[in-house]
């Protein structure tokens, strides 16, 4: 009997063993689900709550409206259009991306090349980034779109506002262009706190004013909080700060006068530069031949690419800003200046002008040989002897000459708002030093300052300083710093700033010197080389012509017939009027013109014309009487001066040698 209980016995025992266990075991795991539930509900209560916030609500950026740019007169130099686009997010797509494009040609029409662009974007985008199929739809093309969007999910159609340039290739060296924003832009976006301001915007500036004042034109991006369900799909607006838009732009350019100097360039490189001498103002900015802008704006194709890299007449250069050339005789003016005012020679003092200066048995000749007898400086001037200067540069001290005009902007960055500047050489024995490795090549020989004092040699000058130099000639010596952008206006108040107000620096100069090469100027003008050229004109304007060569003859004679046409003389003129009342400054050069009395005096003519017109001067009298006084904004170009130099002569460095991409 006991050996028969004993075994039912150590089985109770067993099977209440094995429930403790399972108890306890159950009550371990209830206690883990507690803990568990005790860390998610309350320890980590605030940051899932803001996760599961921000899985129903969405931050939308709201990328703000372009500031406009308009000339002088109010025409729109950019302007901003509504415009439709089909983009397509890869997270949303559903089946093969190619089916997705076949069916939804069936209603948009895009090209093979376009698909094919699209196919490397979309490869190369992320899951939840919407790259753009077609932009430009018409108000058609997106209504059978919209009413067919639920066939093509992860496809949508988005209203933005895109740039246009009404003017197409007029000023578009001044204007410039956007482009999408790329990897590199994204750095610098990042590098300067400005990354977040940008976020959904697709383009900046990257030429021109739109660049150099993208700041003011781009505005501030505004944020809207949406409620979305699983799947993205908004439900309603729970917040918005709008955008800010960008501030106008109202630049100095006339586009009438822009037009009608461009079409004087028909056919022809150069460059044109037209200033107000008392405000500094551009009035007429060339660069000829030109480019269309608006083929940048969603990116430009390989075949409109490669015509404008190609062209053996470099239509993307700037020429007034970034070609540098020797100026040849406009800077004889500087030159006498420079000698009045160092006492080397007086005004009326005569030297024998036999066609030729010889300098350690070295002939330095005139153009074509002419020879003109007993020669004082204002006789020098008007039949542009050159054996007159080259016997004053005998005379001159290289570093003096250079301290002298570096003053009217040779050879210096002069702070224009447009991006590219360049500085151009105005020599000197710092500048020999510092351009050349060997001792003998760093030497300065006086002959080389017989030909720099005729605006041939080391000069190498941008179309802009020469034009600078002229105005600030014209203002008697007042330094008015050049600007495109005449005021900036905000677009909600209509109020105006100003960029430039007031001048920069004044030269030190003897009226009578001045005197002494105005009047030579003028005389230019009324029987000198331009006299032709100016015939009958109903002002009297002041000015100098100029021959460059492109290169040396070694002392042969010049034939332009014999010579392949891009190796032919520039043609120069720079010129200012009226006399006695300076409106307006200009120079410019005709590459491979020929002779700036022939070539380049007519256009600067014509450009006098259009602009000293009575009926247009007492238009702009009124408008000037109507604005609204002048409040200043500090700005300064990229590259440019910090602070204006101080009197009398601007702090300036010492120039630096070109390289071989300069345009000659």
């Amino acid at each position: 009997m006991f050996e028969f209980r004993k075994p039912g016995l150590h089985q109770r025992q067993t099977t209440l063993l094995r429930a403790w266990v399972a108890g306890v075991f159950a009550l371990l795991c209830l206690l883990l689900l507690v803990g568990r539930l005790w860390h998610l509900q309350v320890q980590r209560h605030d940051s899932l709550a803001a996760r599961a916030e921000q899985n129903r609500i969405t931050i939308v950026p709201i990328p703000p409206r372009r500031g406009l740019v308009f000339d002088r007169n109010g025409a729109v130099l950019a302007d901003n259009l509504r415009d439709y686009t089909l983009q397509i997010t890869r997270a949303q797509v559903r089946g093969s991306i190619e089916a997705l494009l076949d069916d939804l040609r069936e209603l948009v029409y895009f090209s093979d090349s376009a698909r094919q662009k699209f196919l490397r974007q979309y490869e190369q985008s992320g899951r939840y980034v919407p790259v753009m199929l077609r932009n430009n739809l018409n108000d058609l093309e997106a209504s059978w779109f919209a009413a067919q969007a639920w066939r093509f999910p992860g496809v949508t159609l988005q209203a933005r506002w895109v740039r246009e340039y009404p003017q197409n290739e007029s000023a578009a060296h001044v204007i410039g262009y956007v482009g999408r924003i790329s990897e590199a832009d994204e750095q610098m976006l990042e590098e300067s706190g400005q990354l977040g301001n940008y976020r959904g915007t697709q383009v900046m500036g990257k030429k021109g004013i739109e660049k150099t004042w993208e700041h003011a034109l781009h505005g501030q991006t505004g944020v809207e909080e949406l409620e979305v369900t699983a799947s993205g799909r908004p439900v309603r607006e729970l917040s918005r700060n709008d955008p800010i838009p960008g501030a106008n732009l109202e630049l100095s350019l006339d586009i009438g006068l822009q037009k009608m100097a461009e079409a004087q360039f028909e056919g022809r490189r150069g460059a044109l530069v037209a200033i107000a001498p008392r405000t500094g103002e551009i009035l007429a900015f060339v660069s000829s031949p030109s480019f269309d802008p608006n083929l940048f704006v969603d990116g430009i194709d390989v075949e409109n690419w490669r015509k404008l890299n190609e062209s053996p007449d470099h239509p993307l250069i700037n020429r007034p800003l970034y070609g540098t050339y020797p100026i040849g005789s406009t800077y004889k003016p500087f030159v006498g200046l420079a000698a009045l005012e160092m006492g080397l020679r007086g005004a009326r003092e005569k030297v024998s002008d036999p066609g030729y200066f010889e300098l350690a048995g070295q002939r330095f000749r005139n153009a074509g040989g002419a020879a003109y007898g007993p020669t004082d400086m204002h006789r020098a001037i008007v039949v542009s002897s050159d054996t007159y200067f080259f016997s004053l540069g005998a005379l001159m001290d290289v570093d003096a000459l250079h301290d002298f005009n570096r003053q009217f902007g040779f050879g210096e960055i002069t702070g224009l708002d447009l991006d590219g500047e360049r500085k151009g050489v105005l020599p000197s024995r710092a500048w020999k030093r510092k351009a050349y490795k060997t001792a003998e090549q760093q030497h300065w020989y006086q002959g080389e300052t017989v030909s720099v004092a005729v605006g041939q040699g080391a000069n190498a000058f941008t179309l802009l300083q020469l034009a600078q130099a002229t105005a600030v000639l014209a203002n008697k010596g007042v330094y008015m710093k050049p600007h495109l952008v005449r005021r900036v206006i905000d677009p909600d108040t209509g109020d105006s700033t100003y960029p430039v107000v007031g001048p920069q620096y004044a030269i030190d100069l003897n009226p009578e010197n001045l005197q002494v090469v105005q009047d030579a100027m003028v005389d230019v003008v009324r029987k000198g080389t331009a006299r032709l050229a100016f015939e009958g004109a109903p002002y009297q304007a002041a000015g100098k012509t100029g021959t460059a060569q492109v290169f040396s003859l070694r002392g042969g004679r010049y034939k332009a017939q014999t010579v392949d046409e891009r190796l032919r003389d520039h043609a120069l003129f720079m010129a200012y009027a009226p006399v006695d009342d300076p409106q307006i400054a200009v120079a410019l050069i005709v590459e491979n013109g020929g002779w700036g009395a022939s070539v380049a005096a007519p256009i600067a003519r014509s450009v006098f014309d259009w602009w000293l017109d009575p009926e247009r001067l007492e238009k702009r009298h009124l408008q000037q009487r109507d604005e609204p006084p002048a409040v200043p904004v500090q700005w300064h170009a990229p590259g440019g001066p910090s602070a204006p130099p101080t009197l009398p002569e601007p702090q300036l460095a010492l120039p630096v040698r070109p390289d071989p991409g300069d345009v000659s």
